[in-house]
């Protein structure tokens, strides 16, 4: 088994030590600039596609599925040609580049639907292409035992650039102009930044070497064969698949809570001060209880999130509560999953394993954004949410019924 192969062969040299390895604070500044440009569009969306487009909300969640999922299966491609060429650098370098590029074409596109949605396509093209790489690098320099505070870290900075995009978006629209083409062209400007971080200052990481061993696409479909490898994948996926995405959450929070459309753009910030200030300790913690147990435990907390869109509660003391427990939901799962995941592939395999499990979550989460913006198109609010509640529930019934004890660390 691929769990055994890894413990064996990684063994306990590098388990010790508390320090976060420089790399790791490196990638975390690239995704810290890239989030702040990528989040700067992510705020303008909801307003910019339903007061500025007035398309609809099944339009809205297609158009959000495509941007979380629908470039799913580049994840697996960029994962691969990581390990292959031994080039996870270069390849998130390609994704981080992509990305950035397509923040100046967003205005070229107009109201076209379609064209909006080519270009966010494309967007995600290189997210896709560069995320598996990326925390490939971060478990390559990390031992074993610190993975969770590792990621944690990553994600901590990530997410201060989560919290500074939306706020970049809000002053813009608020002191300087409601026209989207200066936030495109701010967000190309941080985009670029953090690809120069990462071309100039980050080092291609060291991996394990087999001799005479070249990497196919057999050694990933063995991956999927591992039992820990796909009931992961499959868990992750089925929790993916009861997962409302931010931009839906967001807007059914505004709604019922009663409060102005422009706190549309603020929403996002409540959710990214929490994930800030709790990724690195529930990272540290995951270490200590188990990361798959915190990655479940999240999962609950995002069923508190739907319950409370259901709740009595309206108003600013709604949306400051909803949005908290929205972040933690976030801190407690987004890394930690990666971290998790990083244990069950050996090194030379670490992109492509970790581009599995990403890429049946986003494939869920995509499935998940188009239907609820169906749901939403065909009934009210408190439906939708109650039909989403009932599958979170039963789907984190089906995920601890899936995960073996001795799969759950």
């Amino acid at each position: 088994m691929y769990v055994a192969s890894t413990r064996a062969t990684r063994g306990t040299s590098r388990s010790g030590g508390s320090r976060i390895p420089t790399t790791v604070v490196l990638l975390g500044t690239v995704s810290l600039l890239t989030d702040i440009s990528a989040e700067m569009i992510t705020a303008f969306l909801p307003v910019y596609v339903i007061f500025n487009l007035q398309m609809s909300y099944l339009q809205l969640g297609l158009l959000d599925g495509i941007y979380t999922g629908a470039t799913a299966v580049l994840r697996l491609v960029g994962g691969h040609v990581a390990d292959r060429v031994h080039r996870h650098k270069t390849v998130a370098a390609v994704g981080y580049g992509l990305s950035a590029a397509t923040k100046l074409v967003f205005p070229s596109v107009g109201a076209s639907a379609v064209g909006l949605g080519g270009v966010l396509a494309v967007d995600r093209a290189g997210k896709g292409l560069r995320t598996a790489p990326r925390d490939a690098m971060i478990s390559l320099v990390t031992p074993p035992g610190r993975l969770g505070a590792a990621f944690g870290v990553h994600r901590t900075m990530d997410t201060i650039g989560a919290l500074l995009g939306p706020l970049a978006t809000f002053a813009v629209l608020t002191w300087l102009t409601t026209s989207p083409g200066p936030i495109f062209v701010i967000s190309f400007g941080f985009g670029l930044l953090g690809l120069i971080v990462l071309v100039f200052f980050v080092r291609q990481p060291g991996r394990e070497r087999v001799p005479g061993k070249k990497i196919t696409l057999r050694d990933t479909v063995d991956l999927v064969r591992d039992k820990g490898m796909r009931r992961t994948t499959i868990a992750a996926g089925l929790l993916g698949l009861a997962t409302i995405s931010d931009v839906f959450v967001f807007v059914v929070l505004q709604k019922v809570s009663g409060v102005s459309p422009a706190w549309l753009a603020l929403m996002p910030v409540g959710t990214a001060l929490t994930f800030l200030l709790a990724a690195t300790p529930l990272g540290r913690l995951s270490d200590r209880v188990g990361r798959w147990r915190m990655f479940f435990a999240g999962h609950v907390v995002l069923g508190a999130v739907y319950l409370l869109l259901l709740g009595p509660f309206t108003g600013v003391p709604l949306v400051i509560v909803t949005v908290a427990l929205h972040g933690l939901f976030y801190a407690a799962t987004d890394g930690v999953l990666m971290a998790h995941g990083s244990t069950l592939v050996p090194e030379r395999l670490r992109a492509s394993g970790l581009s599995i499990v990403q890429t049946g979550q986003a494939l869920a989460r995509l499935a998940s954004s188009v239907g609820f913006g169906l749901l939403l198109q065909r009934l009210d609010f408190s439906t939708a949410v109650l039909i989403a509640l009932g599958a979170m529930v039963a789907a984190l019934v089906g995920v601890a019924l899936l995960i073996r004890p001795e799969v759950a660390r």
